[in-house]
């Protein structure tokens, strides 16, 4: 399966991939494991998507946000990966956060967005363990945050 060809099949356009805003690093590789650091919720005009969901998103718009923050991951996958998404061999485990009001219990709805991504672009590949949970709060008032763990070729 070419994943760049699925990107461009499902019109995907993949942000720009961010430096970390504080000391750590976006990616690291270990051994055969790529590491994703937390992708926050950034819209396609590079703002920051925010709000409490539950209250100020609702669970499509906080789906969308969480698919944002699985583009943000290729992005990082595909830059650790010296540009090419060939080297990816899976997904291994996402975890999904979801700054959500006390009574919101859709979290795993929520973090389908990014899962669904993944899944369309990698196939078989994008097949993952997750978790999705609820927090009070995100890095700069985000409404989600997701990493991720690859597996390389």
């Amino acid at each position: 399966m070419d994943f760049e060809e699925n990107i461009k099949k499902l019109n995907l356009k993949l942000p720009e991939a961010k430096a970390p805003a504080g000391n750590y690093v976006a990616t690291k590789i270990i051994g055969n494991l790529l590491y994703i650091s937390g992708q926050i919720s950034i819209d396609e005009n590079g703002e920051l998507i925010k709000g409490k969901v539950g209250l100020d998103l609702d669970t499509d718009k906080a789906y969308q946000a969480a698919k944002r923050c699985g583009l943000s991951i290729v992005t990082q996958a595909k830059q650790a990966c010296g540009g090419d998404l060939s080297k990816i061999k899976n997904c291994i485990k996402l975890t999904g956060f979801v700054n959500s009001t006390d009574k919101f219990t859709d979290q795993p709805k929520v973090i389908n967005g990014a899962s669904d991504l993944l899944v369309s672009i990698f196939g078989e590949a994008g097949m993952h363990t997750r978790a999705a949970v609820s927090t009070n709060s995100l890095p700069l008032g985000v409404s989600v945050e997701v990493d991720a763990i690859f597996g390389l070729k």
